[in-house]
C-alpha cells in the first residue's frame, strides 16, 4: 500500500512545540491607541516613540497634506516614479541637521543598514568587521554582502584594532550600532574612530537610538562624537523612532550616497518611502529644531526610570539613551512579567532568545519626552508590583 502523503509543512508544527516548550511563542497583539496626554489608557513604554511626535499634531497634518497631494503611495522605486519633492527637501533637512554632506531615505531603516553594507561592504576581497551586540538589521547586511565579516567582542575597540591589523591593505568596513538595543549602552565611537583611521578603514554607524536623543538638540551620537560630515564615516538612521514617522536613511560624503543610488538593491528595487512618512519625518524634524529641549527631556525620564527600578532592587543597565533594560529570571518569566503590566495598563517590551545576543531575557523600557513625572512614578509602580520571584523587585524599598 502507497504511504500516506505527508503535508510538506509538518516540520513547522515541530518547531512550533519547540518554541512552546522553550518559553519563546511570540504572537502579535494589536494595541489600542494612547487616551489622553497624561495617563488614561494604556501607557506606552515599549514603542520608540522617544519624543513624543507620532501623535503631534503637525506632525499629523503634515502626513496628511503629503497624502492629500502626493497619493497615499509612492507608486514606485525612488529611481523611477518613487521620489517626490517632498524627499528631496527630507533628505536635505536631515543631511544639514546630522551635519552630513549628504543623505538618502529608504523605506526603512533596515533596507538603510542592508543598502549601505551591501554596497559599501559587499565585495568578496573587503573585511567587515562587526560588533556582537549589532542590530539583526546589521547582521542580515553582513550575511547578504560578500564580504568577510568578523565579528568582534562587544564594544571593544581593541578588538577592532587587532582584527584590521590581521589584514593589512585589505579594504574593510567597521559597523557597530551607537546605541545597541538590547542594553541601551552606548558604542564608544571616539576610539572606534580613531581605531579605523589609523588602519584606513571605513565606520558605519547605526544611530537609530541616538538620533534625536543625544548629541547637540537631538543630532545625534555620531555628531556627539564630533564624527558628523567627517570622510570617512557614515551613519544610518530610522524615521521611526524619534522622528514618529517611517523609514530610513543613510548619510555620509555626497560620492558614498551616488554610489548607493546606483548600486544598492534596496533602493534600486523597492518601493519609496510613502508621502505621508516622508512628510511626516520632515515636520518632525522641524519640532525638534524648534524644541531641542525633547531630547534632554528624554535622557532625563530614562534616568528617572532607571534610578526608581535599581532603588527597589531591580537589575538594569544603565541607560546612556533613552532604552532602559530590566533583566528577567527566564523567558517564561519575562513573558509572564510583560503580560502582567499590559494588564495593570503599562506596555513594555519583552526581550528573549535569539533576539538578546547574551541569552539573558529582559523587559525593555522606553524613555518618551513627553511623559509626566507622575506617569514614570507610576510606571516604576507598575513594573515593581508585577515582578515575578527572583527578579529582586519584590524589597520594601520605595520608589521615588
Amino acid at each position: 500500500m502507497p504511504l500516506a502523503c505527508q503535508d510538506a509543512f509538518d516540520w513547522i508544527d515541530e518547531e512550533a512545540r519547540r518554541r512552546e516548550r522553550a518559553g519563546l511563542v511570540r504572537a502579535l497583539r494589536p494595541r489600542e491607541a494612547e487616551d489622553g496626554a497624561d495617563g488614561a489608557g494604556s501607557l506606552d513604554l515599549a514603542g520608540n516613540d522617544y519624543l513624543g511626535l507620532t501623535r503631534h499634531p503637525e506632525v499629523t497634518a503634515a502626513a496628511g497634506a503629503a497624502a492629500a497631494r502626493w497619493g497615499a503611495g509612492a507608486t514606485g522605486s525612488r529611481l523611477v516614479t518613487g521620489t517626490t519633492a517632498l524627499h528631496a527637501e527630507l533628505e536635505a533637512a536631515l543631511a544639514r541637521f546630522c551635519g552630513f554632506e549628504a543623505a538618502l531615505v529608504f523605506s526603512s531603516g533596515y533596507a538603510a543598514n542592508l543598502a549601505a553594507l551591501t554596497a559599501l561592504g559587499g565585495h568578496r576581497d573587503a573585511l567587515v568587521v562587526s560588533d556582537a551586540g549589532n542590530h539583526a538589521s546589521i547582521v542580515d547586511g553582513c550575511r547578504l554582502g560578500r564580504a568577510e565579516t568578523a565579528v568582534v567582542p562587544h564594544a571593544d575597540p581593541e578588538a577592532v584594532r587587532k582584527t584590521l591589523a590581521a589584514h593589512p591593505g585589505r579594504r574593510s568596513l567597521v559597523v557597530t550600532d551607537s546605541v545597541f538595543s538590547v542594553d541601551g549602552d552606548a558604542a564608544p565611537l571616539g576610539a572606534l574612530a580613531a581605531v579605523c583611521r589609523a588602519a584606513g578603514a571605513a565606520l558605519l554607524v547605526d544611530d537609530a537610538h541616538g538620533l534625536g536623543v543625544l548629541g547637540d538638540g537631538g543630532r545625534g551620537a555620531v555628531h556627539a562624537a564630533g564624527l558628523a560630515g567627517a570622510p570617512g564615516t557614515v551613519a544610518t538612521v530610522t524615521l521611526s523612532k524619534s522622528l514618529g514617522s517611517q523609514g530610513g536613511a543613510v548619510l555620509g560624503p555626497a560620492r558614498v550616497v551616488e554610489h548607493l543610488v546606483n548600486t544598492a538593491r534596496t533602493f534600486i528595487f523597492d518601493t519609496g518611502l510613502a508621502p505621508a512618512a516622508a512628510g511626516a519625518a520632515l515636520a518632525a524634524l522641524g519640532v525638534l529644531e524648534r524644541e531641542p529641549e525633547r531630547a534632554a527631556r528624554a535622557r532625563e525620564v530614562a534616568s528617572a526610570l532607571y534610578e526608581g527600578l535599581t532603588a527597589a532592587g531591580l537589575t538594569a543597565a544603565r541607560p546612556d539613551a533613552a532604552v532602559i533594560s530590566v533583566r528577567a529570571p527566564s523567558p517564561e518569566a519575562a513573558l509572564r512579567w510583560a503580560a502582567d503590566c499590559r494588564a495593570a495598563g503599562l506596555l513594555v517590551g519583552c526581550f528573549r532568545p535569539p533576539s538578546v545576543p547574551d541569552g539573558v531575557s529582559r523587559l525593555r523600557l522606553t524613555a518618551r519626552a513627553d511623559l509626566s513625572d507622575r506617569q514614570v512614578r507610576a510606571a516604576v509602580r507598575t513594573v515593581l508590583a508585577t515582578a515575578p520571584t527572583g527578579a529582586a523587585a519584590r524589597q520594601e524599598t520605595t520608589p521615588p
